[in-house]
């Protein structure tokens, strides 16, 4: 029982404080800190993501107008604009970054064997990124296009549960396809991408550390048939082929056989044609992969709906990824809290409850439950209905 302390107090115990303490020693996170450590900066700074804070002067008035919950809720002092900004400005990214870096191996490990939607063992990732638009004359650092700055969120995202297994925050002028070369490939996953992704060089890299891709293929594509299997077209599998690339510099880049699927879609009725290194599985299977790769796009949506990545509290290059990282971090932090008490709401549901409710002092798994005792009120027969035309 948490008799006595706030929902914000009981989601911060599920927080690894031992091991960030590690994380903030090895980056020196807290020397010469007066004010504000390490641990204060982040409850500040998830704080601000529950309850959809805005600005630093938003950040210090909420906590002000309750001050006597600070202490309980692990602040030694009152939280200043001015201190919460300069912390953000100069303390390492990395510490943040690391942080969600270590909350992500828990959350995967509690999602592990969640259902799928596919009937696979394999472990599934999306590949994707996201662009954040920001102003060219305040974010010269992230350069995009000649009027405008940008920064871009590239994700691989565990399907199983939709924890990001890694994220790499650049300028907007980082193709796509170089994140492939930040990756460590793992033996018999799926990496499931757009046809941005397709490099052939990189593509054979990934397929000789044993791990399978799954991608549309850019067209035109110059390549020869080598072997069709049987279809059947009701289905939508129009073909199954084994091709090997024609073009000199794209045969050397991958000189073995390539998998090439034409799928019509019965929804929309468009052709798209699948590239995949995996032999084994059903031409139906691939086409189903490739359409989970929406979860990817889904939960950047979901990111940007929910969290607070779209305004930033600083301007420098540390100061935003600082924000990043820290939203990256609640979000897994609170998946974690949902799967540890099992509870049976979306991730959406849970943050709208805390993001009027953290200074409450009540049971987090009682308040965080959907309220299943709705009962149906009699009808008041002189009740005025406002919507009713």
């Amino acid at each position: 029982m948490h008799i006595g302390k706030t929902l914000f107090s009981q989601i911060m115990e599920f927080v690894p404080w031992t091991s960030f303490a590690r994380i903030v020693q090895r980056h020196g996170g807290n020397s010469g800190v007066r004010a504000l450590s390490c641990a204060e900066q982040f409850r500040a700074m998830a704080f601000a993501q529950l309850t959809w804070r805005e600005s630093l002067r938003d950040i210090e008035a909420s906590l002000s107008a309750n001050a006597g919950k600070l202490y309980a809720m692990g602040f030694r002092s009152a939280v200043k604009r001015s201190t919460l900004a300069d912390a953000n400005e100069s303390r390492d990214w990395r510490i943040w970054s690391d942080l969600a870096a270590l909350l992500i191996r828990r959350a995967r490990k509690l999602y592990a064997n969640d259902a799928l939607g596919v009937d696979l063992d394999n472990t599934v990732y999306a590949l994707d990124s996201s662009t954040i638009d920001l102003c060219l004359s305040l974010f010269d650092w992230a350069p995009f296009r000649s009027t405008k700055a940008a920064i871009k969120l590239h994700t691989l995202l565990d399907l199983r549960g939709a924890i990001p297994a890694f994220i790499h925050i650049s300028d907007g002028k980082l193709h796509d396809v170089n994140v492939l070369d930040m990756l460590s490939f793992e033996a018999g996953a799926f990496y499931v991408m757009d046809r941005g992704y397709v490099d052939f060089a990189r593509l054979y890299a990934l397929h000789q550390a044993g791990a399978f891709f799954v991608t549309r293929a850019k067209s035109p594509m110059d390549a020869r048939r080598v072997y069709s299997a049987p279809t059947d077209r009701s289905t939508g599998v129009i073909s199954d082929q084994q091709v090997m690339l024609n073009g000199h510099y794209s045969a050397k880049k991958y000189p073995e056989h390539l998998r090439r699927v034409r799928f019509k879609d019965p929804e929309s009725g468009k052709t798209l044609i699948f590239l995949t290194n995996n032999t084994a599985l059903p031409a139906l299977t691939i086409a189903a992969l490739y359409k989970s790769r929406w979860r990817v796009e889904l939960f950047f949506k979901w990111i940007k709906q929910h969290l607070r990545i779209k305004k930033f509290l600083g301007n420098s290059e540390n100061a935003v990824k600082t924000q990043v990282w820290c939203a990256v971090a609640t979000y897994v932090l609170i998946a974690i809290v949902k799967k540890e008490l099992q509870l049976d709401v979306s991730l959406y549901t849970c943050l709208q409850i805390l993001s009027v409710s953290v200074f409450e002092k009540t049971e987090i798994s009682c308040a965080l439950q959907a309220d299943a005792s709705q009962t149906d009120m009699p009808d008041a027969v002189n009740q005025l209905n406002l919507f009713d035309f």
